[in-house]
Protein backbone atom coordinates (compact mmCIF):
# COMPACT_ATOMS: atom_id res chain seq x y z
CA UNK A 1 0.00 0.00 0.00
CA UNK A 2 2.84 2.39 0.83
CA UNK A 3 4.48 1.74 -2.52
CA UNK A 4 1.21 2.38 -4.38
CA UNK A 5 0.71 5.60 -2.43
CA UNK A 6 4.29 6.68 -3.15
CA UNK A 7 3.90 6.00 -6.88
CA UNK A 8 0.57 7.85 -6.97
CA UNK A 9 2.10 10.85 -5.19
CA UNK A 10 4.91 10.93 -7.74
CA UNK A 11 2.32 11.13 -10.54
CA UNK A 12 0.57 13.97 -8.73
CA UNK A 13 3.87 15.82 -8.34
CA UNK A 14 4.70 15.25 -12.02
CA UNK A 15 1.25 16.54 -13.03
CA UNK A 16 1.90 19.73 -11.10
CA UNK A 17 5.48 20.10 -12.31
CA UNK A 18 4.63 19.65 -15.99
CA UNK A 19 1.13 21.18 -15.80
CA UNK A 20 -0.78 18.12 -16.99
CA UNK A 21 -4.34 18.31 -15.69
CA UNK A 22 -6.42 15.19 -15.02
CA UNK A 23 -7.78 13.26 -16.89
CA UNK A 24 -5.03 13.87 -19.46
CA UNK A 25 -2.37 11.17 -19.60
CA UNK A 26 -0.13 12.71 -22.22
CA UNK A 27 2.12 15.72 -22.10
CA UNK A 28 5.74 16.19 -21.15
CA UNK A 29 7.80 12.98 -21.74
CA UNK A 30 8.93 12.88 -18.10
CA UNK A 31 5.32 13.03 -16.94
CA UNK A 32 4.36 10.25 -19.36
CA UNK A 33 7.16 8.01 -18.07
CA UNK A 34 6.12 8.64 -14.46
CA UNK A 35 2.49 7.96 -15.30
CA UNK A 36 3.32 4.73 -17.17
CA UNK A 37 5.65 3.53 -14.40
CA UNK A 38 2.87 4.00 -11.85
CA UNK A 39 0.30 2.33 -14.10
CA UNK A 40 2.59 -0.63 -14.81
CA UNK A 41 3.29 -1.17 -11.12
CA UNK A 42 -0.43 -0.97 -10.34
CA UNK A 43 -1.25 -3.50 -13.06
CA UNK A 44 1.10 -6.10 -11.59
CA UNK A 45 0.19 -5.50 -7.94
CA UNK A 46 -2.86 -7.88 -7.87
CA UNK A 47 -0.78 -10.66 -9.41
CA UNK A 48 1.97 -10.08 -6.86
CA UNK A 49 -0.40 -10.00 -3.89
CA UNK A 50 -2.20 -13.17 -5.03
CA UNK A 51 1.01 -15.12 -5.51
CA UNK A 52 2.46 -13.81 -2.26
CA UNK A 53 -0.65 -14.84 -0.36
CA UNK A 54 -0.87 -18.36 -1.81
CA UNK A 55 2.87 -19.03 -1.52
CA UNK A 56 2.89 -17.74 2.06
CA UNK A 57 0.00 -19.96 3.10
CA UNK A 58 0.91 -23.14 1.26
CA UNK A 59 4.70 -23.04 0.91
CA UNK A 60 6.70 -21.14 3.56
CA UNK A 61 6.11 -17.73 5.07
CA UNK A 62 9.78 -16.82 5.52
CA UNK A 63 10.89 -17.67 1.99
CA UNK A 64 7.80 -15.97 0.59
CA UNK A 65 8.41 -12.84 2.67
CA UNK A 66 11.98 -12.56 1.39
CA UNK A 67 10.77 -12.93 -2.21
CA UNK A 68 8.07 -10.34 -1.55
CA UNK A 69 10.54 -7.82 -0.14
CA UNK A 70 12.87 -8.38 -3.08
CA UNK A 71 9.97 -7.90 -5.49
CA UNK A 72 8.98 -4.62 -3.84
CA UNK A 73 12.59 -3.43 -4.00
CA UNK A 74 12.86 -4.29 -7.70
CA UNK A 75 9.57 -2.52 -8.43
CA UNK A 76 10.83 0.58 -6.64
CA UNK A 77 14.01 0.44 -8.72
CA UNK A 78 11.86 -0.09 -11.83
CA UNK A 79 9.80 3.00 -11.00
CA UNK A 80 12.87 5.11 -10.31
CA UNK A 81 14.58 3.89 -13.46
CA UNK A 82 11.57 4.41 -15.69
CA UNK A 83 10.95 7.96 -14.45
CA UNK A 84 14.57 8.81 -15.25
CA UNK A 85 14.90 7.11 -18.64
CA UNK A 86 12.84 4.41 -20.32
CA UNK A 87 15.85 2.12 -20.84
CA UNK A 88 16.77 2.23 -17.14
CA UNK A 89 13.64 0.23 -16.32
CA UNK A 90 14.73 -2.97 -18.06
CA UNK A 91 17.04 -4.52 -15.45
CA UNK A 92 14.59 -4.12 -12.57
CA UNK A 93 11.72 -5.17 -14.85
CA UNK A 94 13.42 -8.48 -15.63
CA UNK A 95 14.30 -9.00 -11.96
CA UNK A 96 10.72 -8.36 -10.82
CA UNK A 97 9.36 -10.68 -13.53
CA UNK A 98 11.78 -13.38 -12.42
CA UNK A 99 10.61 -12.96 -8.82
CA UNK A 100 6.98 -13.32 -9.90
CA UNK A 101 7.91 -16.60 -11.58
CA UNK A 102 9.66 -17.72 -8.38
CA UNK A 103 6.56 -16.84 -6.36
CA UNK A 104 4.41 -18.73 -8.86
CA UNK A 105 6.68 -21.75 -8.49
CA UNK A 106 6.52 -21.55 -4.70
CA UNK A 107 2.74 -21.24 -4.79
CA UNK A 108 2.39 -24.21 -7.13
CA UNK A 109 4.81 -26.33 -5.09
CA UNK A 110 2.92 -25.49 -1.92
CA UNK A 111 -0.47 -26.22 -3.48
CA UNK A 112 0.73 -29.51 -4.93
CA UNK A 113 2.24 -30.58 -1.63
CA UNK A 114 -0.92 -29.63 0.22
CA UNK A 115 -3.42 -31.32 -2.07
CA UNK A 116 -1.38 -34.39 -3.04
CA UNK A 117 -0.45 -35.45 0.48
CA UNK A 118 -1.73 -38.91 1.35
Amino acid sequence: VLFSAYFAMQVICARRKYKVSPPETTGHPEFERTFRAQANCSEYFPIFISLLWVAGIFFHQGVTAVCGLLYLYTRLRYFQGYTGAAQARLGPLYASAWLLWVLLGLALAGLLAHFLRP
